[in-house]
């Protein structure tokens, strides 16, 4: 059976480098985002600027305040009026600062709710993408990095839109309104007091570029984290069965450990930058302060308007912390929000042709005419000049070594993949012309993997019509020979099977699986390889029942044991994805080829087995 490459935890790039122009074509996608929510958008950007605005009053009252406490000590005018007017302005300040309290919660709210309902949007279409995706894009990519990127990529996405978007605007509100009244009221004063301003700058510009590289690599790794432990969960019987415990710790411990590395470099490149503002800041406050001392104790400036510097200098610290959360959000929302749209972007190989029509089958005759298959252009060639045809009512076998391209044919008739050669027909209509809806409505795959959902048998038999009415579930459940095992199940058709059908056998799984296939009534029907796992008493029981169910359809049937092909119109035997013989069983069995020597061997084998068995061994 012939497989495509693992592309066992590969990623979309496999060495990726951070593009310095990312940022502009990230961040403004993920503002287009929010911006669909015009009227929640505006009103959140209405409460930051009614708060910033709040906010920035509270200086000016406070400087006043400052000097009509100054004027009532010394006496100056009449004290009523003087403790009227300290009375109105600490009203004010407490009108301020409860509004400020009030509108600052309400703008964290509406953010926090636009923010989430941008993820739940994202999700969506994430899901809806990994749904489009053609099986040549998931063959490549390892569902543990695809799920980092639909949650922990997701969730930097949509961070932004709350840590660095939505506070922006009430940040540049406040930054430049305090300097515009700092550089209005005393330049000299402005100009020490924003000292600070480069140095920030410089910091911030450093610890951005920076965030974003350890920001892209700590994606990548919790990537690695995701593969390694959803790896460890499926195959955990396998871990304990091999005694494999300590192997998994400590290949988990490896990549923890480096996870753990980068996550210390993230934090110790913000807090440099933090550490580097908060120190310029406060030597900017500092000599602000000698400044504007010396000034007052000359006589040159009142408290009050020494305190309005102060305040609005206070009023930038809080700021300032801020703008290096706003850095590290941009930082990580660039790099998540890359890795998320490289995904979002991708177009489907395998798609719906411009203008394609429905399939719609007269008599259902499926035919491979000179088709060639190859899952990379430039590898391999995997099938090749393969030609049959099969109508309804007839039943062809596919038997072939491993490798021999007997799955990838199977794979290529509902069009995962395309032919590299030749086309595929039914009814002399190519697949590529029709909608992939259509085609995998008709043609129904059984697939060698025999996987199930967690949910009930009944929910997995009826996966491929949800609303099929109960006699048909029963009916393709007999004829895959495993109703009488779900009848004695406590709740029959009820009972759920477990994570991947832990709670069956191989072939129980195999027979559900085929069962599953049966209940929507495809006009093609495949089996490749479905009853590998299943005895060989209850297979002809299968055998009998499937072919009952498809006497009017076309069948194809792979497998590797010839008693399941016997009863076919015609058999192909492939070999290096060719077909060296065709015929019926009895004229493969006459000519003594591949197919005779594959028969003689398989008589052998069982005869053997039956011999071996210990007398008195129970049937």
């Amino acid at each position: 059976m012939s497989k495509p490459p693992s592309g066992r935890g590969a990623s979309l790039s496999d060495a990726p480098t951070v593009d310095v122009t990312a940022m502009p074509r990230v961040l403004p996608r993920i503002a287009r985002l929010a911006l669909r929510y015009r009227v929640r958008v505006a009103l959140t950007i209405a409460a930051s600027l009614l708060g910033a605005a709040a906010t920035l009053a509270l200086p000016r009252l406070l400087g006043q305040a400052v000097d009509q406490s100054s004027d009532l000590l010394a006496g100056a005018g009449s004290a009523d009026a003087a403790r009227q007017a300290l009375l109105m302005t600490a009203g004010l300040v407490m009108l301020a600062t409860t509004l400020r309290g009030f509108l600052t919660m309400a703008s964290g709210y509406l953010g926090e709710y636009l923010s989430q309902r941008v993820a739940y949007d994202l999700r969506l279409q994430f899901f809806q993408q990994l749904q489009r995706l053609s099986f040549g894009f998931h063959d490549k990519i390892h569902s543990g990095d695809l799920i980092t990127r639909g949650m922990l990529d997701l969730e930097g996405t949509r961070a932004f839109i709350q840590g660095a978007m939505l506070p922006a605007l009430s940040l540049l509100l406040l930054v430049g309104f305090s300097a515009w009244m700092m550089i209005s009221t005393d330049p000299v004063m402005a100009a020490i007091g924003l000292s600070f301003v480069p140095v920030a700058g410089w910091a911030l510009g450093r610890m951005g570029f920076l965030l974003r590289v350890t920001w892209l690599r700590v994606q990548e790794l919790m990537g690695v984290l995701t593969l390694t432990m959803e790896e460890n969960l499926q195959g955990i019987r396998v871990v304990r069965a091999f005694a494999g415990r300590r192997f998994e710790m400590g290949k988990f411990d490896a990549a923890a450990g480096e996870t753990l590395a980068f996550q210390y470099k993230r934090i110790t490149l913000r807090f440099q930058g933090v550490a580097w503002m908060m120190v310029s800041f406060h030597l900017s406050l500092g000599a602000l302060i000698w400044w504007g001392g010396s000034k007052v104790l000359a006589g040159q400036m009142t408290v009050g308007r020494l305190t309005e510097f102060l305040t609005y200098m206070t009023l930038l610290q809080a700021p300032i912390r801020q703008i290096a959360m706003i850095f590290n959000s941009m930082a990580r929302a660039t790099s998540a929000g890359g890795r998320l749209f490289e995904v979002l972007d991708l177009e489907p190989e395998i798609a719906d042709a411009p203008g394609a029509l429905p399939l719609a089958p007269s008599v259902g005759v499926l035919r491979f005419e000179d088709v060639s298959f190859r899952y990379d252009p430039a590898g391999k060639t995997v099938l090749s000049g393969i030609d049959f045809e099969v109508r309804p009512g007839q039943t062809l076998g596919i038997v072939g070594p491993p490798g021999s391209g007997k799955s990838t044919l199977a794979n290529l008739a509902p069009r995962f993949y395309d032919v590299s050669g030749g086309r595929i027909t039914i009814d002399g209509v190519d697949v590529r012309d029709v909608t992939l809806a259509s085609l995998r409505e008709y043609v129904g795959l059984v697939q060698q993997e025999a996987f199930l959902f967690d949910s009930s048998v009944g929910h997995n038999v009826a996966y491929a019509d949800p609303w099929a009415e109960e006699e048909r579930i029963v009916d393709a459940a007999r004829t895959a020979q495993i109703h009488e095992h779900i009848a004695s199940l406590p709740r029959t058709y009820e009972t759920r099977v477990g994570e991947r059908g832990v709670a069956l056998s191989g072939g129980q799984r195999q027979r559900m699986s085929i069962a599953r296939g049966v209940v929507p009534g495809p006009g093609v029907m495949i089996f490749d390889d479905s009853t590998a796992a299943i005895d060989a008493v209850t297979e002809r029981k299968v055998r009998d029942g499937l072919a009952r169910a498809t006497r009017t359809k076309a069948t194809i049937i792979i497998a590797h044991r010839l008693s399941s092909l016997m009863h076919a119109d015609h058999i192909l035997v492939l070999d290096e994805g060719r077909i060296v013989e065709r015929g019926s069983h009895a004229e493969l069995l006459a000519r003594g080829g591949t197919y005779a020597d594959l028969y003689e061997l398989q008589s052998r084998a069982a005869a053997s087995a039956v011999m071996d068995e210990p007398v008195g061994a129970e049937a």
